[in-house]
């Protein structure tokens, strides 16, 4: 290799170490010895990054999940050193790793900007992808020890990604640890639902159009159809919008024991022309009858997951009333929350 070709690489390789080390601001490893730089703690990576028309950025983290694995969040925070409330936010089904968080906190964070500037620290959340039916079929997750290893009795499941990411954000030394609240969106509603059952470390939580057939233990009918490639159920080609029709078609007991252990308040969001609003509704329902705190409004919105404001085709964040209202409610009810 010619000595200019060297010179080149060699400044180009010093570069890149310089920049990671620069956007991790992580603490170098005791004992671990370097070529060209401080070493990146590779269990505490963070990467910094600013967000399109916005002085909010964004810190982009991975968190161990219960099985060792990494899931990624994306961070957003006001100024000073807190501690700050924190409010987690998920759409729909996982997948999609650390791409869909920056995609997201790109082009989908104009409700966040609305949290942030009311002084909550916020973060986009991603997990594995949902597992067809593992949540009614294996039960709980129990672990166990074999050879000295860690043993499960089933592969970990989306909302269990983010019982991990609750705990992780709990020892930022900029978050209230009492502070952490959930949002999360059609599938991400119904992770509401089911972290709130088996965990009690959210100080309170918004379903918005959650998709709870799962949860409630719903038995679809013939509006619903099986892909004939993968023998999977076709759930949003399902027709639930009536609470009666609902409640015909789940297992009371079922749902009503998974709701017995639930004690964070629960916002449930409705949204008037919803396939599954009459899911939506009953969840709220079921809460209620089961004296759990909980509060109701449904919405007049053409958009599944309205709640949620993205860029338009210009590239601008354009809210309508509808979704002003939304998160001017959504906000109120953590406000609420976090007072008492």
């Amino acid at each position: 290799m010619g000595t200019s070709r060297y010179a080149i690489l060699k400044a180009l390789i010093l570069a890149a170490s310089v920049l990671a080390t620069g956007l991790t601001g992580c603490q170098r490893v005791p004992g671990v010895a370097t070529a060209v730089a401080p070493s990146i703690d590779p269990t505490q990576v963070v990467i910094t990054e600013a967000v399109a028309g916005s002085d909010i950025p964004v810190h982009l983290a991975y968190v161990e999940t219960i099985d060792g694995l990494y899931t990624p969040i994306g961070i957003r925070k006001p100024d000073g050193d807190g501690p700050f409330p924190i409010i987690l936010f998920a759409s729909g089904n996982g997948g999609g790793g650390m791409d869909w968080v920056r995609e997201a906190t790109q082009n989908r964070s104009w409700t966040q900007e609305q949290f942030v500037q009311a002084g909550y620290a916020v973060a986009w959340t991603r997990y594995r992808a949902e597992v067809e039916l593992a949540y009614d079929k294996y039960g709980k997750l129990v672990q166990d020890v074999r050879q000295g290893r860690q043993l499960l009795n089933r592969g970990p499941l989306e909302y269990e990604d983010v019982i991990s990411i609750i705990n992780y954000v709990k020892t930022l030394p900029y978050v209230d640890a009492t502070r952490v609240g959930y949002m999360g969106m059609s599938h991400g509603g119904e992770m509401a639902f089911k972290i709130t059952s088996e965990y009690d470390g959210l100080f309170a939580a918004i379903a918005s159009e959650p998709a709870n057939h799962e949860f409630l233990s719903l038995t679809p009918d013939d509006t619903v159809h099986v892909n004939p490639d993968s023998g999977m159920r076709d759930i949003e080609s399902m027709l639930m919008r009536e609470a009666d029709k609902v409640r015909g078609r789940i297992d009371l007991d079922v749902a009503l024991g998974r709701i017995s252990t639930i004690n964070t308040p629960i916002f449930v969001q409705g949204r008037n022309s919803d396939e599954l609003q009459g899911i939506f509704r009953v969840g709220y329902d079921l809460l209620q009858e089961s004296g759990k705190e909980s509060v109701w409004k449904t919405y007049e919105h053409d958009v599944h997951g309205f709640v949620y404001v993205q860029r338009n085709d210009k590239g601008i964040y354009d809210p309508d009333a509808v979704q002003l209202s939304a998160v001017k409610d959504s906000i109120a009810f953590f406000d609420r929350q976090r007072e008492e």
